[in-house]
């Protein structure tokens, strides 16, 4: 079986296509902020092409001020790609048969969505490292045009503090955490994680973005505490 083929390139991109009504949503919502914190149509797409991380970007995007907290956002878009590490190890079994510039160039595509997908391709015994790059490379037009959509929408009509549209990336970000939710092991470090931001902006009095990393850093901690005692059992 081919390990990188143009047949799997083309099933990952079918597959992408696919699940792009999904994704739409969330890259209107980069837009739509990425135009109210004053960027260019081209800053926007420049953020939203080299960086293809919704996550981080919606991040970045609640932290945007002026001077830009470059050090606090880097650090702030460390914690939310950690989980991007596990992955990679996950699909050991298909990329560890490609090297060189497929490898690396496959990986610069993985996003989570692409992960799932190719977790499905495996598990049905198809190891084509060409799927992930499809996948990811589909995903990423749409990704482009819906940002661009949502820039053009945000920046047309003026939108002011508080509007109800800006609670869409709190809601994102809640669908991302959905999917990894595992059951109720995981509800004592996601309730710490949110109280140790909550004690950290209004019982610290600390600005953003470090009650996000507050909360981060404990509830990873914790979770990470637990998965080491259960393993420990076993």
């Amino acid at each position: 079986m081919e390990t990188f083929s143009r047949a799997g390139w083309l099933r990952g991109l079918r597959a992408a296509l696919a699940i792009t009504l999904g994704l739409s949503p969330f890259g209107l919502v980069i837009g739509v902020i990425s135009a109210s914190k004053g960027l260019s149509l081209t800053e926007a797409l420049v953020m939203s092409g080299l960086t293809f991380a919704g996550s981080a970007q919606l991040v970045v995007l609640q932290l945007w001020a002026e001077p830009a907290p470059i050090l606090a956002a880097t650090l702030a878009c460390l914690v939310v790609n950690l989980r991007m590490a596990p992955m990679g190890a996950a699909l050991a079994p298909a990329l560890d048969r490609i090297r060189g510039w497929r490898l690396w160039f496959t990986l610069a595509w993985l996003v989570d969505n692409g992960f799932a997908l190719f977790v499905a391709e495996m598990r049905a015994g198809r190891r084509d490292v060409a799927f992930v790059l499809g996948a990811g490379m589909g995903m990423w037009v749409n990704w482009m045009t819906m940002v661009t959509v949502g820039h053009s929408l945000g920046a047309a009509v003026e939108l002011r503090p508080g509007h109800p549209i800006f609670f869409a990336a709190v809601a994102t970000m809640l669908a991302i955490l959905l999917p990894i939710w595992r059951g109720r092991g995981d509800l004592a470090p996601w309730a710490a994680s949110g109280l140790a931001a909550v004690a950290a902006a209004h019982g610290l009095g600390l600005g953003a973005p470090w009650p996000v990393l507050v909360g981060a850093f404990t509830g990873a901690g914790l979770g990470a505490w637990q998965d080491m005692r259960r393993d420990a059992r076993a």
